[in-house]
């Protein structure tokens, strides 16, 4: 059973790691997705379109508060590698 606090962060965290499988996931998912949404930001004046666009519309103006919301509406995914392929190419 999880215990919900109340909190200023929306959505909130006990939510999100269900999604993610741990705290070590969710933070690893959310800083990676959150570097990308600040590159995005960072090059839309280049006009290269290199990077993906938030996922999500948002009232949020911070790229980590941006990444929550996408991994809450199940926008972003954890891909886990599989660890028989990786047996197979040391082989």
């Amino acid at each position: 059973m999880t215990d919900e606090y109340d909190s200023m962060m929306s959505p909130q965290v006990e939510g999100l790691m269900d999604r993610a499988g741990s705290k070590f996931g969710l933070c690893t998912l959310a800083s990676t997705r959150a570097r990308e949404i600040n590159a995005y930001f960072g090059q839309l004046g280049e006009g290269l379109g290199a990077m993906v666009p938030p996922q999500v519309t948002s009232v949020a103006r911070k790229p980590l508060s941006i990444a929550f919301e996408e991994i809450a509406a199940d926008k972003i995914i954890p891909v886990r590698p599989d660890p028989e392929a990786d047996a197979g190419d040391a082989a």
